[in-house]
């Protein structure tokens, strides 16, 4: 297998313009995610997607490899898509948040693993659910998965009646054959995945099965500038 790392990164976001630039002691947010990428030996090359000359210069000024890809895409996996199609030797896709720049590399062996059988389409982790405060913050996406880890369903709110439901916090990093990522970026948006907001919804609904690797990390994401502050205490 030939695996590709790809971090779509975009300049513009409603709570934090310009957050890959964001000064994290010295380094911006883009480059320590790119470089805890580094750490993962299982890559085979390691590319930024961006839509925003900005960010493709910073990169390159760091010593690391970008793509400029197209303003239009409406997700990550829009814009990892495009990377794939330009560079054709790749087997496996793996995106890479861009907002976690303590993303343990750890993870990313995790995911790519998942594709060690040859029936796994599209792979994420989940972290079980052990907070009673977790399982009840909807901004908080989470999996139900069955017996052999493939994905059931993905959900915000947990039902009333699941008292029997073991639920596991999605975290949000993916990996795709390359054939299947083309494919997915083709279907319009469902009813459930519209309902949820959640994009992998999409591929459930379309029956695409999702492989779920259980993971015992859960990294720090950067939404709004105050989480810059939170990264910053961590560090130290």
């Amino acid at each position: 297998m030939k695996i590709l790392g790809v971090i779509p990164s975009r300049y513009e976001s409603t709570r934090f313009p310009g957050k890959p630039l964001a000064n994290i002691l010295g380094k911006s947010m883009i480059e320590r995610v790119y470089k805890q990428c580094l750490k993962c030996s299982a890559l085979d090359d390691i590319i930024v997607a961006t839509d925003d000359k900005r960010i493709y210069d910073h990169v390159l000024n760091f010593g690391g490899k970008s793509i400029i890809t197209s303003k239009t895409h409406q997700t990550g996996t829009e814009r990892c898509n495009e990377v794939a199609e330009k560079l054709e030797i790749y087997n496996i896709i793996i995106n890479i948040q861009g907002d976690e720049p303590l993303i343990n590399p750890v993870q990313i062996d995790e995911i790519i693993a998942l594709f060690n059988n040859p029936k796994t389409q599209i792979g994420t982790l989940a972290k079980k659910i052990h907070k009673r405060t977790i399982l009840e913050d909807e901004n908080t996406p989470k999996a139900i998965i069955d017996n052999n880890r493939n994905a059931l369903n993905f959900c915000r709110k947990i039902l009333p009646s699941s008292n029997k439901t073991t639920y596991y916090q999605h975290v949000g990093i993916y990996g795709y054959r390359k054939e299947v990522l083309n494919k997915i970026c083709k279907l319009p948006k469902s009813k459930n995945e519209i309902f949820q907001k959640l994009e992998q919804m999409r591929w459930l609904d379309n029956d695409y099965s999702i492989k779920v690797g259980v993971t015992n990390f859960q990294t720090l994401s950067v939404d709004t500038p105050e989480d810059i502050k939170k990264i910053i205490s961590h560090i130290r």
